[in-house]
């Protein structure tokens, strides 16, 4: 269930799944690290003993669209059904009241002449209502505006004429919520942050002589998300010089990219990376540090402005200690074809090893010898067409 979800790989619940077989102690290893966010970007918290729990009816739409789909179809059906009743109930009373009732009972039971008569005078305030049932179907026909004709308001009375005016409104409010929640909850912001990716795995290698944390992040769609801005928080147990301890303190970081800054122009997938200088939380992380009991998560957010309905959105997913590949690189993925820039998508998260010291960037900047040491691999070259121009005129001699 966990793997389902995100918070644990398929690969090491089967690890796991493999030693409760084979070792049955009661002791066992250290567990994995829990997330705080998911690799699909869930925020891995559980909320537990809210006392004011009131606060959330203070805000009842944004109540509406964090429930569930079945919940909110509930809650609109038991409202609409509520309401008819309730008015039902009204009409029934003001028809019981106006003698409406008795007189319909009369007209059924075929009275006598002089009945007859004296009925021709009588003006009820709805026609057409005998019993709750059919003061219950006058009032849907009223607030859904059916109108079959079988039942109408009379000007005999004007408390009528008043619930009438009620019943359109309340109406009107309950279809305003309704539409409003549908729309919210299936244009939400998470929707479109389902086509913007991040590779499974980070890596750190040398680019330019230091340490670099790298990722890839692309999105799929063709429509842009304008003003997209990247960052990055270390998420680490700390204690303080006074000896506060921080379960999960949040450490911003610098991140850079090919454009600069912390905006990117997310047209094709782009790599970002964050230089690993002395004021990064990952200045003393060494190869030895990269496995699942490191109490270290990196969290990227991406965020930005869909171009399309305006509605801002946020992508997050995280790296543990192990989902970090030290001494490895990203393949390129973007090639020119035929006039236009072609992506393949197959390899967006694919590495290659590459020339990697195995210390710490505190070590490399002490010591700059190391990368001496380092068979480099060689730049790429590109691999240039050549064509010859044929000339669209040419010279000759006048004879003279």
């Amino acid at each position: 269930m966990l793997s389902r979800k995100g918070i644990i790989p398929e690969e090491y619940v089967l690890t796991r799944l493999a030693e409760d077989v084979q070792e049955h102690s009661r002791y066992r290893a250290r567990e994995r690290r829990a997330r705080f966010v998911g690799k699909n970007g869930t925020c891995n918290v559980a909320h537990k003993n809210i006392r004011e729990q009131g606060r959330f009816l203070q805000d009842v739409f944004t109540t509406l669209v964090d429930l569930k789909w079945p919940h909110t179809l509930i809650i609109f059906t038991m409202t609409f059904l509520c309401s008819w009743l309730l008015f039902g109930m009204t009409w029934w009373l003001i028809a019981f009241a106006h003698g409406d009732l008795d007189h319909s009972t009369q007209l059924q039971a075929g009275g006598s002449q002089g009945v007859g008569e004296e009925a021709e005078g009588f003006m009820p305030c709805v026609t057409s209502i005998h019993s709750f049932t059919s003061a219950f179907l006058f009032s849907i026909e009223v607030q859904v505006t059916i109108g079959f004709g079988g039942r109408m308001v009379t000007e005999e009375c004007p408390a009528a004429i008043l619930v009438l005016i009620v019943q359109n409104i309340v109406g009107l409010v309950i279809n305003a919520i309704m539409l409003g929640c549908i729309f919210m909850k299936t244009a939400q912001a998470h929707r479109r942050a389902e086509t913007l990716i991040f590779s499974k795995h980070a890596v750190i290698a040398l680019r330019d002589g230091r340490l670099c944390f790298m990722l890839r992040v692309g999105d799929l769609r063709k429509s842009m998300i304008i003003s997209a801005t990247i960052r990055m928080q270390v998420v680490k147990k700390t204690t303080s010089l006074e000896g506060e301890v921080v379960p999960l303190n949040q450490i911003d970081i610098q991140m850079e990219n090919p454009v600069g800054g912390s905006n990117i122009f997310l047209v094709s997938p782009l790599l970002v990376y964050h230089v690993i200088d002395k004021n990064s939380p990952l200045y003393d992380i060494s190869p030895l540090h990269l496995h699942h009991h490191e109490d270290l998560e990196v969290i990227v957010i991406l965020e930005g402005v869909v171009e399309t309905t305006g509605i801002t959105t946020q992508a997050r997913t995280s790296y543990l200690a192990d989902e970090i590949l030290w001494g490895q690189r990203f393949v390129p993925i973007v090639a020119e074809e035929d006039g236009r820039y072609s992506v393949d998508y197959s390899k967006f998260g694919n590495t290659v090893k590459v020339p990697t010291p195995s210390c710490t960037a505190r070590q490399l900047e002490e010591d700059r010898s190391i990368i001496d040491s380092i068979p480099l691999s060689p730049k790429s070259t590109s691999r240039k067409r050549s064509f010859r121009l044929k000339p669209k005129f040419t010279i000759t001699d006048e004879p003279s």
